[in-house]
């Protein structure tokens, strides 16, 4: 990542970063103290603001949060969508001593938890951002304006997923409690507001494939299109009816568009063998230069020397290293390309599980696996993706607080192909929050769902195939529909994915009879009830303005 906000509205990028136009769903009406100075707004910083929400944790760099949270670098939005969607599932654990982690990892959150409001915080501030844009320059640029509405959008979804029944507003009026919708009823207004006001004026869907290109990091026509597919995707769980044919054909506008899997490996001339394969560097500091954006739909764009925080790519990076682990097998020295290693997140073992013999037990995996580099597990594996670090690791999470205790995660990263990083302790890395490989997924399940599974003539399983291959995989004839559950997890795994397609396969809340480790507590894994499939509302709000989700 080079030019950070500059490529989005160049006027407003040192604007961005030193002053907000944006204050709490609540205090959005404001004059100044002096009655002397007229404050006139400046679009293209507001609208940067729109997009800043996603990957900065506050205006003033390390250390500063436009929101309220103890320790400011758990405000970002992706540490939470992380936080949310991963440390509940068969995926991440994490050990440390946060309000509100321990009763993610081991599904016993309630609405006092600081993780979760935090996470209510930081949409409801991205969307009052894009509130407040619309209410002053809405009618100013029919294309600006129909990003910031997608931005909006794409907020209210992450909401209603994790929070249900949520409160919504257009408006930035603070003289009453906004009215709480369904689930049902966001559904409708997210689906309504793609196709009526945000598609049809948002810029063609055309990759920018590097990031000093005017343009990179803003949403087009296909973020849409990938929006409303993974809203139709998960139809049945949000309104109860499924919608297999509308996912497909959302996906497959995707599919059709100049966007593409990255496929080119770095090769290192001392050996000629794979230094970086295709897919780590969808992952690395110079992903907005090196190729791999031709699949980022939606980048949210970082660099170390001016975004400096904790809360997106940085987080990932940091918090799955400690100082022993080096995914660079031409360099042992190297840690992640970054100072920071913090030995938090790691791997539960139903997510290495995934890229071997499932007919293996945990005794053989750990025999077969033990003592592997990363770069040494995804040669075993016959998987690129398989991105493990078991040196010094167990297989299973016995210890929930031990980093040792589950193998360590090596998929994020500073390093770059070329060049050199522009800040030691931040990264340059940006964080591909919607990307291709999504929607070839979407439209091969959802053709699976319609069909009963995937043959050999379908053209969902040429897609599955494809990302297999990228990954050096062995191709498959046909799929079942479970299997696809599998590519799911390969292909995203702590992308922030994991939580929201348990819940479509019916595997999360509930008695499911899936387990794994720690789930509600049991370090062999137990049900818990099926009202978990989303969270409290936090109690800053409810119940003293909207009701509490049932058992809550």
């Amino acid at each position: 990542m080079k030019k950070v906000f500059q490529n989005i509205i160049p006027a407003a990028a040192a604007v961005l970063l030193t002053m907000g136009f944006s204050s709490c769903v609540n205090d959005l009406d404001v004059t100044p103290i002096d009655p002397n100075l007229t404050l006139t707004p400046d679009r293209d910083a507001m609208f940067n603001e729109c997009y800043a929400n996603f990957g900065l944790e506050g205006n003033k760099g390390d250390g500063n949060a436009n929101i309220t949270a103890d320790d400011a670098g758990t405000a970002g939005l992706v540490r939470q969508l992380f936080n949310t969607n991963e440390l509940s599932t068969d995926e991440a654990i994490c050990g440390w001593g946060d309000g509100g982690i321990k009763e993610l990892v081991i599904n016993a959150y309630g609405s006092g938890d600081t993780m979760e409001r935090i996470y209510w915080d930081r949409l409801y501030k991205g969307i009052s951002d894009c509130n407040q844009y619309l209410s002053v320059f809405g009618a100013a640029d029919a294309t600006m304006t129909a990003e910031v509405r997608f931005l909006r959008a794409f907020q209210y979804y992450l909401l209603m997923d994790a929070f249900g029944n949520v409160p919504f507003s257009e408006g930035i009026t603070h003289t009453e409690a906004a009215p709480q919708y369904t689930r049902a009823q966001m559904f409708a207004w997210i689906e309504n507001e793609l196709k009526e006001n945000v598609i049809p004026n948002l810029g063609a869907a055309v990759p920018v494939v590097n990031s000093a290109t005017a343009g990179y990091g803003r949403v087009n026509k296909a973020a849409a299109w990938l929006l409303l597919a993974r809203l139709y995707l998960n139809a049945e769980v949000y309104t109860g009816i499924p919608r297999w044919n509308d996912a497909k054909d959302y996906a497959d506008l995707v599919i059709a568009s100049p966007y593409d899997l990255y496929q080119t490996p770095t090769i290192d001339p001392s050996d000629n063998g794979i230094r970086w394969s295709a897919y780590q560097k969808l992952f690395m500091g110079d992903n907005g230069e090196n190729g791999a954006a031709i699949e980022a739909i939606f980048p949210i764009l970082q660099q170390g020397d001016m975004t400096a925080g904790y809360g997106c790519s940085e987080f990932l990076i940091a918090s799955t290293f400690n100082t022993s682990m080096h995914p660079d097998r031409y360099d042992p020295s190297a840690t992640n390309g970054t100072t920071e290693a913090w030995g938090g997140n790691r791997a539960r073992k139903a997510l290495v599980r995934v890229f071997f013999d499932q007919s293996k037990t945990d005794e053989e995996i750990a025999l077969l696996t033990k003592d592997l580099t990363s770069y040494e597990m995804a040669a075993l594996a016959g998987d690129q993706r398989a991105l493990f670090w078991a040196k010094d690791h167990s297989f299973v999470a016995s210890n929930r607080t031990d980093f040792g205790s589950g193998y360590g995660v090596c998929k994020f990263t500073n390093f770059r192909t070329s060049g050199t990083q522009t800040n030691a302790k931040f990264c340059d890395t940006d964080y591909f929050i919607m990307r291709y490989a999504e929607a070839l997924l979407t439209s091969a399940e959802a053709e699976a769902r319609i069909k009963g599974g995937l043959s050999a003539t379908d053209a969902g399983t040429t897609y599955l195939n494809n990302l297999r291959l990228r990954a050096g995989a062995a191709t498959k004839s046909s799929y079942t529909i479970r299997d696809i559950l599998d590519e799911w997890q390969k292909e995203f795994y702590f992308e922030g994915h994991r939580r929201v397609d348990l819940i479509r396969y019916k595997m999360f809340g509930g008695s499911t009879g899936y387990q794994w480790e720690w789930k509600n507590g049991a370090e062999e894994g137990a049900n818990f009830p099926e009202y978990r499939n989303i969270f409290a509302i936090p109690n800053t709000e409810a119940p003293n303005f909207y009701k509490q989700n049932p058992n809550y």
